[in-house]
This record gives C-alpha cells, sequence and structure tokens, in this order.
C-alpha cells in the first residue's frame, strides 16, 4: 500500500494576492475605512491660492506665516491630483534574505508591496518599482489594475537572492532614482538600510521632489541575540563569519548595546533626511503596523 504525501505548493502571484485580499486588505479596509489618501497626506496637491480662515476650514491648511503677517488667520487652497503615481524602490541586497524560513525581511517586502499596491490601484492609481542590488537590476514601468499587482508579485518573486557582496550603497540607488522619477510622486522606499554611509542627502533631494514614506525592515534577532551556545554569525552583506559563544552574557550585551548604537544612528539619518519612517518588523502584525502609522501621521498633521 503506498501513502500520500503533501508536497508544499510554492506561492504564485495569484496565490499571495488572494492570501492578503482575505487576510489584510479587507481587515485594513475596516479599520481606515477607506481613507487611504489621509496615509498618504501631502501628495498629489498643488498650491492655489489663499483665503481668509471659515469656521470650517480644516485648521491643517492654515498658512501660519501669512496668518502672522495679516494678524487674521489663512487658509491656503490646493487643486488635488486625482491620480497618484506611486513607486516602490525595492532593495533586494543579501542582508533583506535574513529572518527564518517563514519569516524574511524578503517576505515582509513582497507582502507590504502587494498590499500597498491593491490599495493604489484599486481607486485607479498607477504603481511601479526599482529593484535594486547594488544597482537597479530591474524596473516595472507605472501602470494601474490588478494585473499590474501580479505583474509586480511575480518580478520580486523572480528576482535572484544576490551572493555576498560589499556593504550596499544605497546613495547609488537614489541618486539614480532621482534622475529617473519625473513626475511628482508617492516613492515607497523597502529597505533594512544596512548601507555604506551618506545617503541622508540624496534621500533628502528625493523628498524634496516627491513624497517619500521609508519602510525600514528589520528582524528581532539582528537586535538581541538569544542564548544558543556556539554559533558561526555571517555578515549578510560580505559572508564574512565568526565563531561566537552567545552563552556568553558580556558578549550578548555587547552585541545589544553595539545594535542600539546603529539604531540611534539610523534614527538620525532619517531625521536628517526628513522623512516619516514606518518601522517593519518580521514578526509584525502588517495591518498593525499600517494602522498605527497612520494614525501617528495624522497626530504630526494635528500639531
Amino acid at each position: 500500500m503506498s501513502m500520500l504525501t503533501s508536497v508544499a505548493t510554492p506561492d504564485t502571484p495569484e496565490r499571495i494576492l488572494l492570501r492578503l485580499d482575505w487576510s489584510v486588505i479587507r481587515r485594513l479596509d475596516g479599520l481606515l475605512q477607506g481613507d487611504y489618501r489621509s496615509l498618504f497626506y501631502g501628495f498629489g496637491v498643488d498650491f492655489a491660492d489663499l483665503r481668509e480662515y471659515q469656521p470650517e476650514d480644516d485648521i491643517r491648511y492654515i498658512d501660519w506665516n501669512v496668518t502672522a503677517r495679516m494678524d487674521t488667520p489663512y487658509v491656503r487652497q490646493y487643486h488635488e491630483d486625482r491620480e497618484i503615481t506611486a513607486w516602490f524602490l525595492l532593495d533586494l541586497s543579501p542582508s533583506v534574505d535574513f529572518g527564518t524560513v517563514q519569516n524574511q525581511k524578503r517576505t515582509m517586502l513582497v507582502n507590504f508591496v502587494t498590499v500597498l499596491a491593491r490599495l493604489l490601484t484599486r481607486h485607479g492609481n498607477r504603481v511601479g518599482a526599482m529593484m535594486f542590488g547594488g544597482r537597479i537590476q530591474h524596473t516595472v514601468p507605472a501602470r494601474s489594475g490588478k494585473v499590474q499587482v501580479l505583474r509586480l508579485i511575480n518580478d520580486m518573486l523572480r528576482q535572484p537572492r544576490l551572493p555576498n557582496a560589499p556593504f550596499t550603497n544605497l546613495k547609488t540607488f537614489f541618486d539614480g532614482a532621482l534622475k529617473s522619477i519625473k513626475r511628482r510622486s508617492l516613492i515607497f522606499i523597502l529597505s533594512d538600510f544596512i548601507s555604506e554611509p551618506g545617503w541622508e542627502k540624496p534621500l533628502n533631494l528625493l523628498n524634496q521632489h516627491h513624497e517619500v514614506l521609508a519602510v525600514r525592515l528589520w528582524d528581532p534577532r539582528e537586535m538581541e541575540l538569544p542564548d544558543v551556545g556556539m554559533v558561526v554569525m555571517e555578515d549578510a552583506e560580505t559572508g564574512e563569519q565568526l565563531y561566537v559563544d552567545t552563552h556568553d552574557k558580556k558578549f550578548r550585551q555587547r552585541f545589544f548595546d553595539a545594535a542600539k548604537k546603529r539604531e540611534a544612528k539610523l534614527d538620525d539619518a532619517f531625521k536628517r533626511a526628513g522623512v516619516d519612517v514606518l518601522s517593519l518588523s518580521t514578526e509584525d502584525d502588517i495591518v498593525r503596523s499600517i494602522t498605527r502609522f497612520a494614525k501617528q501621521r495624522q497626530q504630526r498633521r494635528k500639531k
């Protein structure tokens, strides 16, 4: 008698989109109540005119400089651009393949892009992508529709896992995006930002021409080592290996302290670049992360 064995079916673009439609996008619909433009506030509007403030006006549009000069509240009026063009700048360098088998940073990258691309294209907007691994290796021109979302998923899945190499240089990526993306766009940068220094200035320039949202991918094991005895640690970018004893409390503490310093430097770099950051862990619930980020942006706008 022969026994039937189950074989894991590899994910296809259609399966990924269907799964995320049910598990993520439906939940977001309920929590955000369709107000997706609030998440992307600041994009797609052109200044039209100034007029005196009326009681029903949104205080977010008050022009405080003019108000101070005129000694009476004035608000800015805008022409709204109905169509958003969004670009996903995807860092696919070796370090994004870090994580557990089920939850790698690359997996979170694919899921996040799928969700946001689906939300945007459902409202008639166009999405495109640039995929980077030391250079811009692949570009998906911006288009709308469900077929475009499936193409994005397919092209992300088909991108090869890169061999170890010298540290990624995100400055090259941001410089290339600035030259390539001409029309004002909404730009999502998905990266772990493990890179050679010097990317803050080109990121700031990119943010001056577009609305930029940085999605910083990370894994908890990059912050704190578990106590599992002797292990081989490998640099995800260069492939360098080091044999360490994780039973050593002092070593684990030094590792944690170094990670905290790296976090502080990264936070400072984002502040200098002037961009909003969504921190996305491999263990995060993507719905909670997006809704928390949306609420934070709304709170900052009210200040």
